[in-house]
């Protein structure tokens, strides 16, 4: 078995969720204090890939990042091509992935008491320390929660990642993408060895998460 689509998709998995992570929190602890009506038209368009087929938001960000688009022009002129690049993988791991972290980190940010972050306003304590030092400590089941479905849907990413970077092999063809082509080309004994990868690597997530709530010693009546 060829072990690039292996560690192409965990590079690529790895850093869609560091900065899925980084994004989903800031614009979680935004939306916590915004104000107005235009604030829930913002909030149905960073929940929006969640509702839009895969293909549809590949087309999206082809249009977007197209050499006829402004954003593509100008990344032209740089000499970035971000269509049929790595690049192009992590980009759409991000935008797939991005819902789950936002929501997550959202509903835990809820949960805190708004007193609690108004006894350390009184403090003296600035947004920035509010968040770092309180809100993530006080949040961070939930943040773990996101953190853990934007790696598995960033890990599973099919549809987009295959219209902006294509399957190349060695550079973009992840693992869903070279199980796909596989099945396609009649070598089900290949699909399958990556399929049982991916149920490893999901399974491990998983146990590695759970394990220091498993290690807690039950209270006895």
């Amino acid at each position: 078995m060829d072990a690039t689509p292996v560690w192409l998709s965990l590079k690529t998995t790895v850093t869609a969720t560091a900065i899925t992570f980084v994004l989903g929190i800031l614009a979680a602890r935004w939306r916590l204090g915004a104000r107005g009506h235009w604030v829930g038209f913002v909030d149905a368009l960073l929940l929006l890939p969640l509702a839009l087929p895969p293909t549809v938001i590949g087309l999206a960000l082809l249009v977007f990042f197209g050499r006829n688009s402004p954003v593509g022009q100008m990344l032209s002129d740089f000499g970035v091509d971000v269509i049929f690049s790595w690049q192009a993988t992590v980009i759409t791991a991000v935008v797939a992935s991005f819902p789950l972290m936002y929501q997550s980190s959202y509903a835990a940010f809820q949960q805190i008491d708004g007193e609690l972050l108004d006894v350390g306003r009184l403090y003296g304590m600035g947004e920035w320390q509010l968040l770092w030092h309180i809100m993530l400590a006080l949040a961070w089941p939930g943040i773990l929660v996101g953190t853990i479905l934007s790696f598995v849907r960033a890990l599973g990413e099919f549809g987009a990642t295959l219209m902006l970077a294509g399957s190349i092999p060695g550079r973009t063809q992840t693992i869903p993408l070279a199980i796909f082509f596989h099945v396609e080309s009649g070598e089900f004994y290949q699909a399958g060895l990556l399929s049982l990868v991916t149920l490893m690597i999901s399974v491990i997530v998983l146990f590695v998460v759970r394990l220091p709530q498993s290690a807690k010693v039950p209270l006895r009546r």
